[in-house]
């Protein structure tokens, strides 16, 4: 009599598992933007022949990028751990995926109007996401690259020249790597990308800005929004270019300015007329409160532009240590030479040999502008016999001069007094005659946002080594990681304000579940990267499917994400 048992060998049973993990959150960000409808737009139509559309190719790419970087070679590998669909591929497809049609599909990406692409991305993101544009912050880093690039040379292909690898000046203090610079432009508001350009490894920063201002504009819409950048942008042709057009700007002078030195010797003259313009409390609880205080300088820069002076409680403390080490260590290292001068032994037989390594011990402290010395020589005689022997009447002596060097020193206290009078000091320049002191200020204190994007943009997106050999693939490859970090801005950008609408001040993401005030897009996606479906088949029929079971944490961060639940399993 059948008992209607079915007798499955286990040899023919397989257990696989589909990786979830945070893609769901970067494909809703991605969607939002309609980033895959732009790309195919932008992007030539596919040849028939072509295994995996490069639109396709370069989507599974950004994604890579930003869940995690793989090698070229390795993202086909990685692609089918994945529910295909969640990488816009059908079943299989993942097997197509290799650093060859990859780098084809970068090829295609490069000859394509990726300005525009950049434009339109960026309107979007503002469109979505009601980011504002009132206020944008420019700054650059370099990307080391490792190999010598002898054929990346810069040479045009189709109209578009590709940025040039060379020796510039290294920000990751490697100056025997050839470089590339990359120009990022981030709003205020909440620090996400706007624009951004790579460019030759040897570009000097001054000479980006028009550029950039220009194609800032062109996002914007409109020319009033507050332009923020380091002192390179003190210029005469880029504020004169940005003022020309309606436009306003806001930068710190540089110290090599005559206006700064003008102005440096204007607070030394003093008394001058502070008034406090912010104050918070000190790091630590036995710290000092830190607080700002603010003068408009008494005439325009040389350009005719308004400068407002600013002093940093904080800074002035740390200025004023830092010279008194300084000279305690120049002064040290003279009082060690003065004596080795005393010694027979020493080996410095001239005055300039002595005045040279007086000065470079002082230059070495960092000194030189309050140290002052002399040299002085003092000569001393000594007579020996000519022969041996007893001396008589007839002996003769010979004279022998010994030649001594003495080293006195002393600090130029005038000069003390006059650096020390604006210590903690810095002149914003700007071409905005309405805002206040206290607004420069906070705009300028804006700026370590924009830096750590880069550190993102270089820590967490790995964005070097770059390993590819083409320069052309490399300018479009900077494409996608820079869609990769405006995809992490939107998602930090979503959870903190998220988190301020539903009065959460911090979420438990930190081992031991400590406190995470500022949540970053790299914590909440390693988080949910172990979220994964497992699959069990026999003889390819489905017999069970367990859905991923997010934790109580990380269903919260995806509600607060307001992320679709269904490829996570859950209603």
């Amino acid at each position: 009599m059948a008992t209607g048992r079915i007798v499955v060998d286990p040899a023919d049973i397989n257990v696989s598992h589909e990786v979830v993990a945070g893609l769901p959150v970067v494909n809703a960000v991605l969607a939002r933007l309609g980033f895959d409808s732009l790309l195919e737009s932008y992007l030539p139509e596919p040849d028939a022949r072509c295994g995996l559309e490069p639109a396709r190719a370069i989507g599974v790419l950004v994604r890579n990028l930003a869940l995690g970087r793989q090698p070229l070679y390795g993202i086909g590998a990685w692609a089918s751990g994945y529910d295909p669909a969640l990488l816009g591929l059908f079943a299989g497809e993942a097997a197509a995926l290799n650093d060859d049609r990859v780098g084809r599909a970068l090829d295609e990406l490069f000859a394509a109007d990726r300005a525009s692409l950049m434009t339109a991305l960026s309107l979007a993101a503002i469109r979505a996401y009601a980011i504002s544009v009132d206020e944008l912050h420019n700054d650059s880093t370099s990307i080391c690259l490792y190999g010598a690039y002898r054929r990346a040379t810069g040479q045009p292909a189709g109209g578009v020249t590709p940025p040039r690898p060379a020796r510039g000046h290294s920000k990751d203090h490697r100056p025997d790597l050839k470089q590339l610079v990359w120009i990022l432009t981030v709003s205020a508001d909440g620090a996400v990308p706007i624009c951004h350009q790579m460019v030759d490894g040897n570009t000097e920063d001054s000479t980006t800005h028009i550029a950039t201002w220009d194609t800032c504009r062109d996002i914007a819409g409109r020319a009033d929004f507050l332009y923020v950048a380091d002192c390179k942008l003190a210029t005469r042709d880029n504020m004169d270019h940005i003022a020309a057009r309606d436009g306003r700007f806001l930068t710190v002078l540089p110290r090599t300015r005559k206006d700064d030195e003008t102005g440096r010797a204007w607070l030394a003259a003093g008394p001058v007329d502070w008034a406090e313009i912010a104050r918070r409390p000190g790091r630590r609880k036995t710290d000092p409160p830190e607080v700002w205080w603010a003068v408009p300088a008494p005439s325009c820069s040389a350009e005719g532009y308004r400068i407002v002076w600013v002093r940093s409680s904080s800074k002035r403390a740390n200025d004023a240590a830092g010279r008194a080490d300084r000279l305690e260590r120049a002064l040290g290292a003279l009082g060690e030479l003065a004596t080795s001068l005393a010694s027979a032994r020493c080996r410095l037989k001239s005055r300039a040999a002595v005045e040279d390594t007086a000065r470079a011990l002082v230059a070495d402290a960092g000194a030189s502008r309050w140290v002052r010395f002399s040299v002085g020589e003092e000569t001393t005689s000594q007579y020996r016999q000519e022969r041996r022997g007893r001396p008589g009447p007839d002996t003769t002596y010979r004279r022998i001069d010994h030649r001594r060097f003495t080293l006195t020193f002393e600090t130029d206290a005038a000069r003390v007094a006059h650096d020390a009078a604006s210590d903690g000091c810095f002149p914003f320049i700007t071409n905005d005659n309405t805002i206040s002191p206290a607004a420069m200020l906070h705009s300028y204190k804006a700026q370590p946002h924009l830096e750590r994007r880069h550190a993102t943009f270089k820590g967490v997106l790995e964005a070097a080594p770059v390993e590819l050999k083409s320069d052309y693939r490399i300018d479009a490859f900077g494409f996608c990681l820079y869609v990769a970090l405006l995809v992490h801005a939107l998602i930090e950008r979503e959870l903190r304000n998220a988190m301020t609408a539903a009065g959460i001040t911090d979420l438990p993401l930190y081992h031991e579940d400590r406190a995470c005030k500022s949540p970053t897009a790299a914590r909440v996606l390693e988080l949910l990267d172990p979220l994964a479906r497992t699959i069990v088949t026999h003889r390819d029929r489905l017999l069970a499917l367990q859905q991923p079971n997010p934790s109580p944490l990380q269903q919260q961060i995806l509600e607060l994400l307001d992320i679709p639940t269904s490829p996570y399993g859950t209603a």
